[in-house]
Order: C-alpha cells, then structure tokens, then sequence
C-alpha cells in the first residue's frame, strides 16, 4: 500500500515505500506526517528488524524524540551504527544536540555530549559514509569550495569544544575525563570507534584513557594531564596505584613527566626537574638523549646560586643522588657526588661524626677506594680515640672531673652503636659496660644490658638525617640491629623498624630506584602483609621492572617480575611456590588498560 503527500494511501505500500516517505516527511520538516506514516510502518509490517532499514527507522524515531525534547527516549532509541541512515536526518539530530548542550539553565544528559561528538564525527568524516559536505552542495546547488568548507569545519569544531567545555565545567571535569578531551582528539587524531551511544558513562565509553592522555602529551597539555593525575591522587604517591585506571595512561604520563622535566630546566628550577625526571624514569620512560642534556644540566646546577652565595649543600647532594640514579654511568657526576659527600663530611666532623661517618662512606661506595674519602675515615677514627685515650689519662689524674666522664660516656656509648651494627655484640656490651660506669662509677652495671644498648640502637636511629638515603639507610641498620637483640622491648623495636623500612622505600620510590627497593625487600626486614602501602611500593617495582625487561627483551625476567609482583599483591611470601598448588586471583600480564569501548 503506497502513502501519498496528503496521508492517502494505496494497495501497492510496501515497508521500504513507507519509511522512505516518512524520512522525505522530516526532511521537509512535516513532522505531523512523519508519525502515521511510522505508525502504518509499524502496524502494517511491524518494525525493521534487518539492516538497513532498521538503522534508518531507529535513526527517525530517535530525531523525532529529540524534536519533542526526550532526550533520554533519543539515546536510547538511537542505533548502534547510524550507516546508511539518511543523512539529513541525522544532521537534525546532531544540532538539536548541540542546542541541548548550549541550554543554560540546566545541566545536559551524558548521553546528549556523547550523541553530539559521535555524530559529528560521523557527520565530519570526509571519508566516512555520511557524505555531509554532498548534502549541503545538494542544498546549495553547487559545490562548496575547499577553503570555504575547512573554514566552516573549524569554526563548526570550535563551537563544539566550547560547548564541551561548559559542560565539563558544570560537572567539574578534569583534562583527562573531559568530554571536550574526547571531542578534541577525534578531530585531531579519529580516534573514536562508535558502537552505540553511552546512555550512563563518561567520555571513556568513547575513548580510552590511554588516547585522551597521549592527546594531551602530545598536543602541549601535559600540564593539564599531571594536573589532573595530582586531583586523583590528592595524597599523591610517585607510583602508580595498583588499578586498571591509572595504570591506562602510565606510559604518556611518564612523558608528560619527562617533558615538565625539561621545562623546569629550562626555568632554572633545578631540583624539581630531577625529580620529574626521576619520577619519568618509574613509570618507565627511557631518557632520550635531550632528557638527558637536561638532566645534565641540572646536576651540575643543582642546589648553586648564581652568584655563589647561599649554595645548599644539601639540596646539592640530595640532586646529585637522584641525577645518579638517572646516569649511574656519568663519571663526571660520580665524581661530583664523591667530592661534595667528602666535603659535607669535613663540614660535620666535630659537630656530627655519625653524619660525618656516614658521607665518608657513601663516597665510597659511588668512587670505591676514593683516596679523599677513605683518608678523611681513617683519620676521623683515629683521632677520635686517640683523643679518648688522652681524656682517659684526664680523668684518671682527676677522678671528680666531670667533663671527662660525660665525654667518656658519651664516645662508650657511640662505640657500642658502632660495634654492634658490625656485628661484634660482644665488644658492644663491654663498650655498655664502661658508659655505664663512666655515668655512675658507683654501681657495677651486669655482664649483658641488652635493653640499655637498646636504647642506645633506638636513639641514633632517632638522630639520623630523615632526608637522605644515606640516613634512612642508616637509620634501618641500627633499627634492625635493635630488633636482633632479645628482650621484651622487640616488639616495639621492630614496629619502629618496620615505620624505618617504609620511609625508606619511600625515598627510593621518589628517586626511582626500583631494583634497590626489591633488594630491600629481599633482605626480609619485613614480612608480606606486615604494612599494606610497602606491599605496594615493593609489587609496583617488580612489575616496572617487569616492563624495562620486557622493553629489553628479557621475557623471562619479566615473566619472574610480574610473579613475584602477583605473589606480594595477593599476599604471599615469595617463598611461597609461584605456581601449583597455591591459588590466586587472576591477574593480568598487561600493565595497560585495554581501549574502552
């Protein structure tokens, strides 16, 4: 049966006959024909249910109930794939869409923005089926001209973003989880693969958080994408976490990471280039050869004025160690570090021996048999007890002189420290012994006072420099030394410990030094399970070491890795067997999110 122009019919209508009326209808804007027509389509032969004819149905109904305002029936009635629908009618649709979007007294659905850039897209697509720009030369009666036709384009994109951009902005959308994100990157780069409209998700029902923040590095706002990594993590941690949705954009992250490196080099900012640089370096970046220009001149600014005056020694070195970690191979900052460690070391000999100590020996260990560092250790021990041999001549010409004695006690009980971090527990209690009676020469102290060497262990711990490597190192040694002698102190001994093990791990993670929390792990300070956040810290080096492997071509390396990162996230020990019996939850090998569409 055929449908006239008036709504008279004849016995020859057929289903094609009439769906193609009802679109000629809503072209010519006859939308009170549209209706029955659909209506007879319905009655007559029942609803499409073969393409394309239920494309292009689906595409109508969706355009009329977004004429009428329901915009929540046009997501849902709108098809999986608009091909081969007619054009003109989802041009319609398309700008009732950016209407919606444009209204300012109300908030847009989700599905109104995705409906809006999926269409367009379509719509835009010089090469797609759509064939827009041949709809409006046929509304024209000629063809529009190339310059005419990119400057409409763009014009028509920038209005779009705009749009975008307000409705981000109602909902306090950051960069990375911004529809005008998503609308950007499909002009810039196609990256939407449309199948159905999201009537309930964000733009990542659309793209995947990988390709809006690989849009972001690579368009100049990897700003923005730090910006919006930091009001995730309100409590930032330099490692990823251990979920899929942060784990999806690691790999531009680290990039965008790199990037703020080199312009905080650029701006002078020495310090905090050697930290993004370092933090790159986590998630995986290899350093180019202009990162690594720009770590190298950071290093050798690092923590200096530019007129001399007011240099920080500290912040020197502190940026000297993480620059080493960056180029371990770079003899001339190995030289550097070694020279400025030797220096502070000098700086701290009478006022802070432990301090001094400890920077003697670090030189050593980046410069091994350093003729500065080893001669400043030797002397530092010999005159320190050729000193106490003479005080201890004072003091037995001058029993009642009490300077003496405190300095006595004072140089016993760092001797005890001393002593028993090496080990020699025995000479450590002896040293005990003489403290005690340099401080109460009237009582005869026991052959073993293990809660007083205890203490002492404890105390220095407390005085070593919390901001440095080479102190929290320190500070674990003495605490685990604690920790191995019995008492009923222990417990709260190895609860320091432990707090000592996780700000080390710390330090660590920001100065990227992965292998070196796995070997800190592996010395078993600390059980699995003990502190959730150094499970943590210690899986996540295991698996970015697993992908530096993998990048390497080490696949079995990387396979070990990511076990042993699997065993530590579910709990185990990994001496427990990493495969067999033992049951854990599934996981995958993939440290990327798949694209969500």
């Amino acid at each position: 049966m055929r449908m006239d122009e008036t709504g008279g019919t004849d016995r020859e209508a057929t289903a094609e006959s009439l769906l193609t009326a009802a679109e000629q209808a809503f072209l010519r804007a006859e939308f009170d024909v549209v209706r029955p027509l659909l209506q007879r389509l319905r009655s007559e032969f029942g609803e499409p249910v073969t393409e394309p004819a239920d494309v292009r149905y689906g595409v109508l109904l969706a355009a009329m109930a977004a004429r009428a305002g329901n915009w929540p029936a046009a997501i849902r009635l709108f098809p999986d794939l608009p091909d081969r629908a007619e054009t003109g009618v989802i041009h319609f649709l398309a700008v009732h869409a950016l209407r919606e979007l444009a209204q300012e007294d109300r908030h847009a659905d989700a599905g109104v923005a995705a409906v809006a850039i999926v269409l367009w897209a379509y719509l835009l697509d010089e090469n797609g089926p759509g064939d827009f720009r041949a709809l409006l030369t046929g509304q024209r009666g000629e063809a529009v001209p190339d310059a005419l036709w990119e400057q409409a384009v763009e014009r028509l994109r920038g209005r779009i973003a705009d749009l975008l951009r307000t409705l981000d902005a109602r909902a306090g959308r950051d960069a990375l989880d911004a529809w005008h994100t998503a609308w950007e990157a499909e002009c810039a780069d196609g990256v939407i693969v449309f199948s159905g409209i999201p009537t309930d998700a964000g733009p990542h029902a659309l793209i995947s958080l990988n390709d809006a923040a690989w849009h972001l590095v690579d368009h100049g706002r990897g700003t923005d994408l730090l910006a919006a990594d930091a009001s995730r993590h309100p409590d930032f941690s330099l490692w990823p976490d251990d979920t899929p949705m942060r784990r999806a954009y690691t790999v531009p992250l680290a990039r965008a990471l790199a990037d703020r490196g080199a312009e905080h080099v650029q701006g002078r900012r020495w310090s905090e280039a050697l930290i993004d640089f370092g933090t790159a370096a986590q998630y995986g970046h290899t350093l180019t050869r202009r990162d690594k220009d720009a770590v190298v001149r950071a290093w050798r600014n690092v923590g200096r004025s530019r007129n001399g005056y007011g240099n920080d020694l500290h912040v020197r070195i502190d940026g000297l160690e993480q620059a080493y970690v960056l180029l371990p191979g770079d003899t001339s900052l190995a030289t550097e570090l070694t020279t400025e460690l030797v220096r502070r070391g000098r700086q701290v000999t009478h006022t802070d021996p432990l301090e001094s100590r400890r920077r003697f020996a670090r030189a050593l260990e980046v410069t091994p048999e350093d003729p500065a560092a080893r001669a400043e250790l030797d002397d530092l021990t010999g005159d320190e007890e050729s000193f106490a041999g003479a005080v201890r001549g004072m003091l037995a010409q001058d029993p009642a002189c009490r300077p003496a004695r405190h300095w006595l006690e004072r140089h016993s009980g760092e001797r005890a420290v001393t002593l028993a971090v090496s080990g020699r527990m025995d000479e450590a209690q002896a040293a005990v012994r003489e403290m005690l009676h340099y401080k109460d020469p009237a009582q005869q102290p026991p052959l073993k006072n293990n809660h007083t060497l205890i203490a002492l262990l404890s105390l220095a711990a407390r005085r070593t420099d919390s901001d440095s490597r080479a102190g929290l190192e320190r500070r674990v040694e003495l605490l685990n030394t604690a920790a191995a002698i019995p008492s009923r102190l222990q417990d709260h001994v190895r609860e320091n410990l432990h707090e000592a093990l996780l700000h080390l791990a710390e330090h660590l993670e920001a100065a990227g030094a992965v292998s070196d929390i796995i070997d800190l792990f592996l010395r078993d300070l600390m059980r699995t399970g003990a502190s959730t956040r150094f499970d943590r810290i210690v899986e996540s080096a295991y698996a970015l070491r697993a992908a530096v492997r993998r990048q390497a071509g080490d696949l079995g390396g990387a396979r070990r890795d990511l076990a042993c990162a699997e065993a530590i996230g579910d709990g185990l020990p990994l001496q427990t067997p990493l495969s067999g019996t033992v049951s854990r939850k599934p996981r995958r090998d993939d440290l990327r999110q798949d694209t969500l569409f």
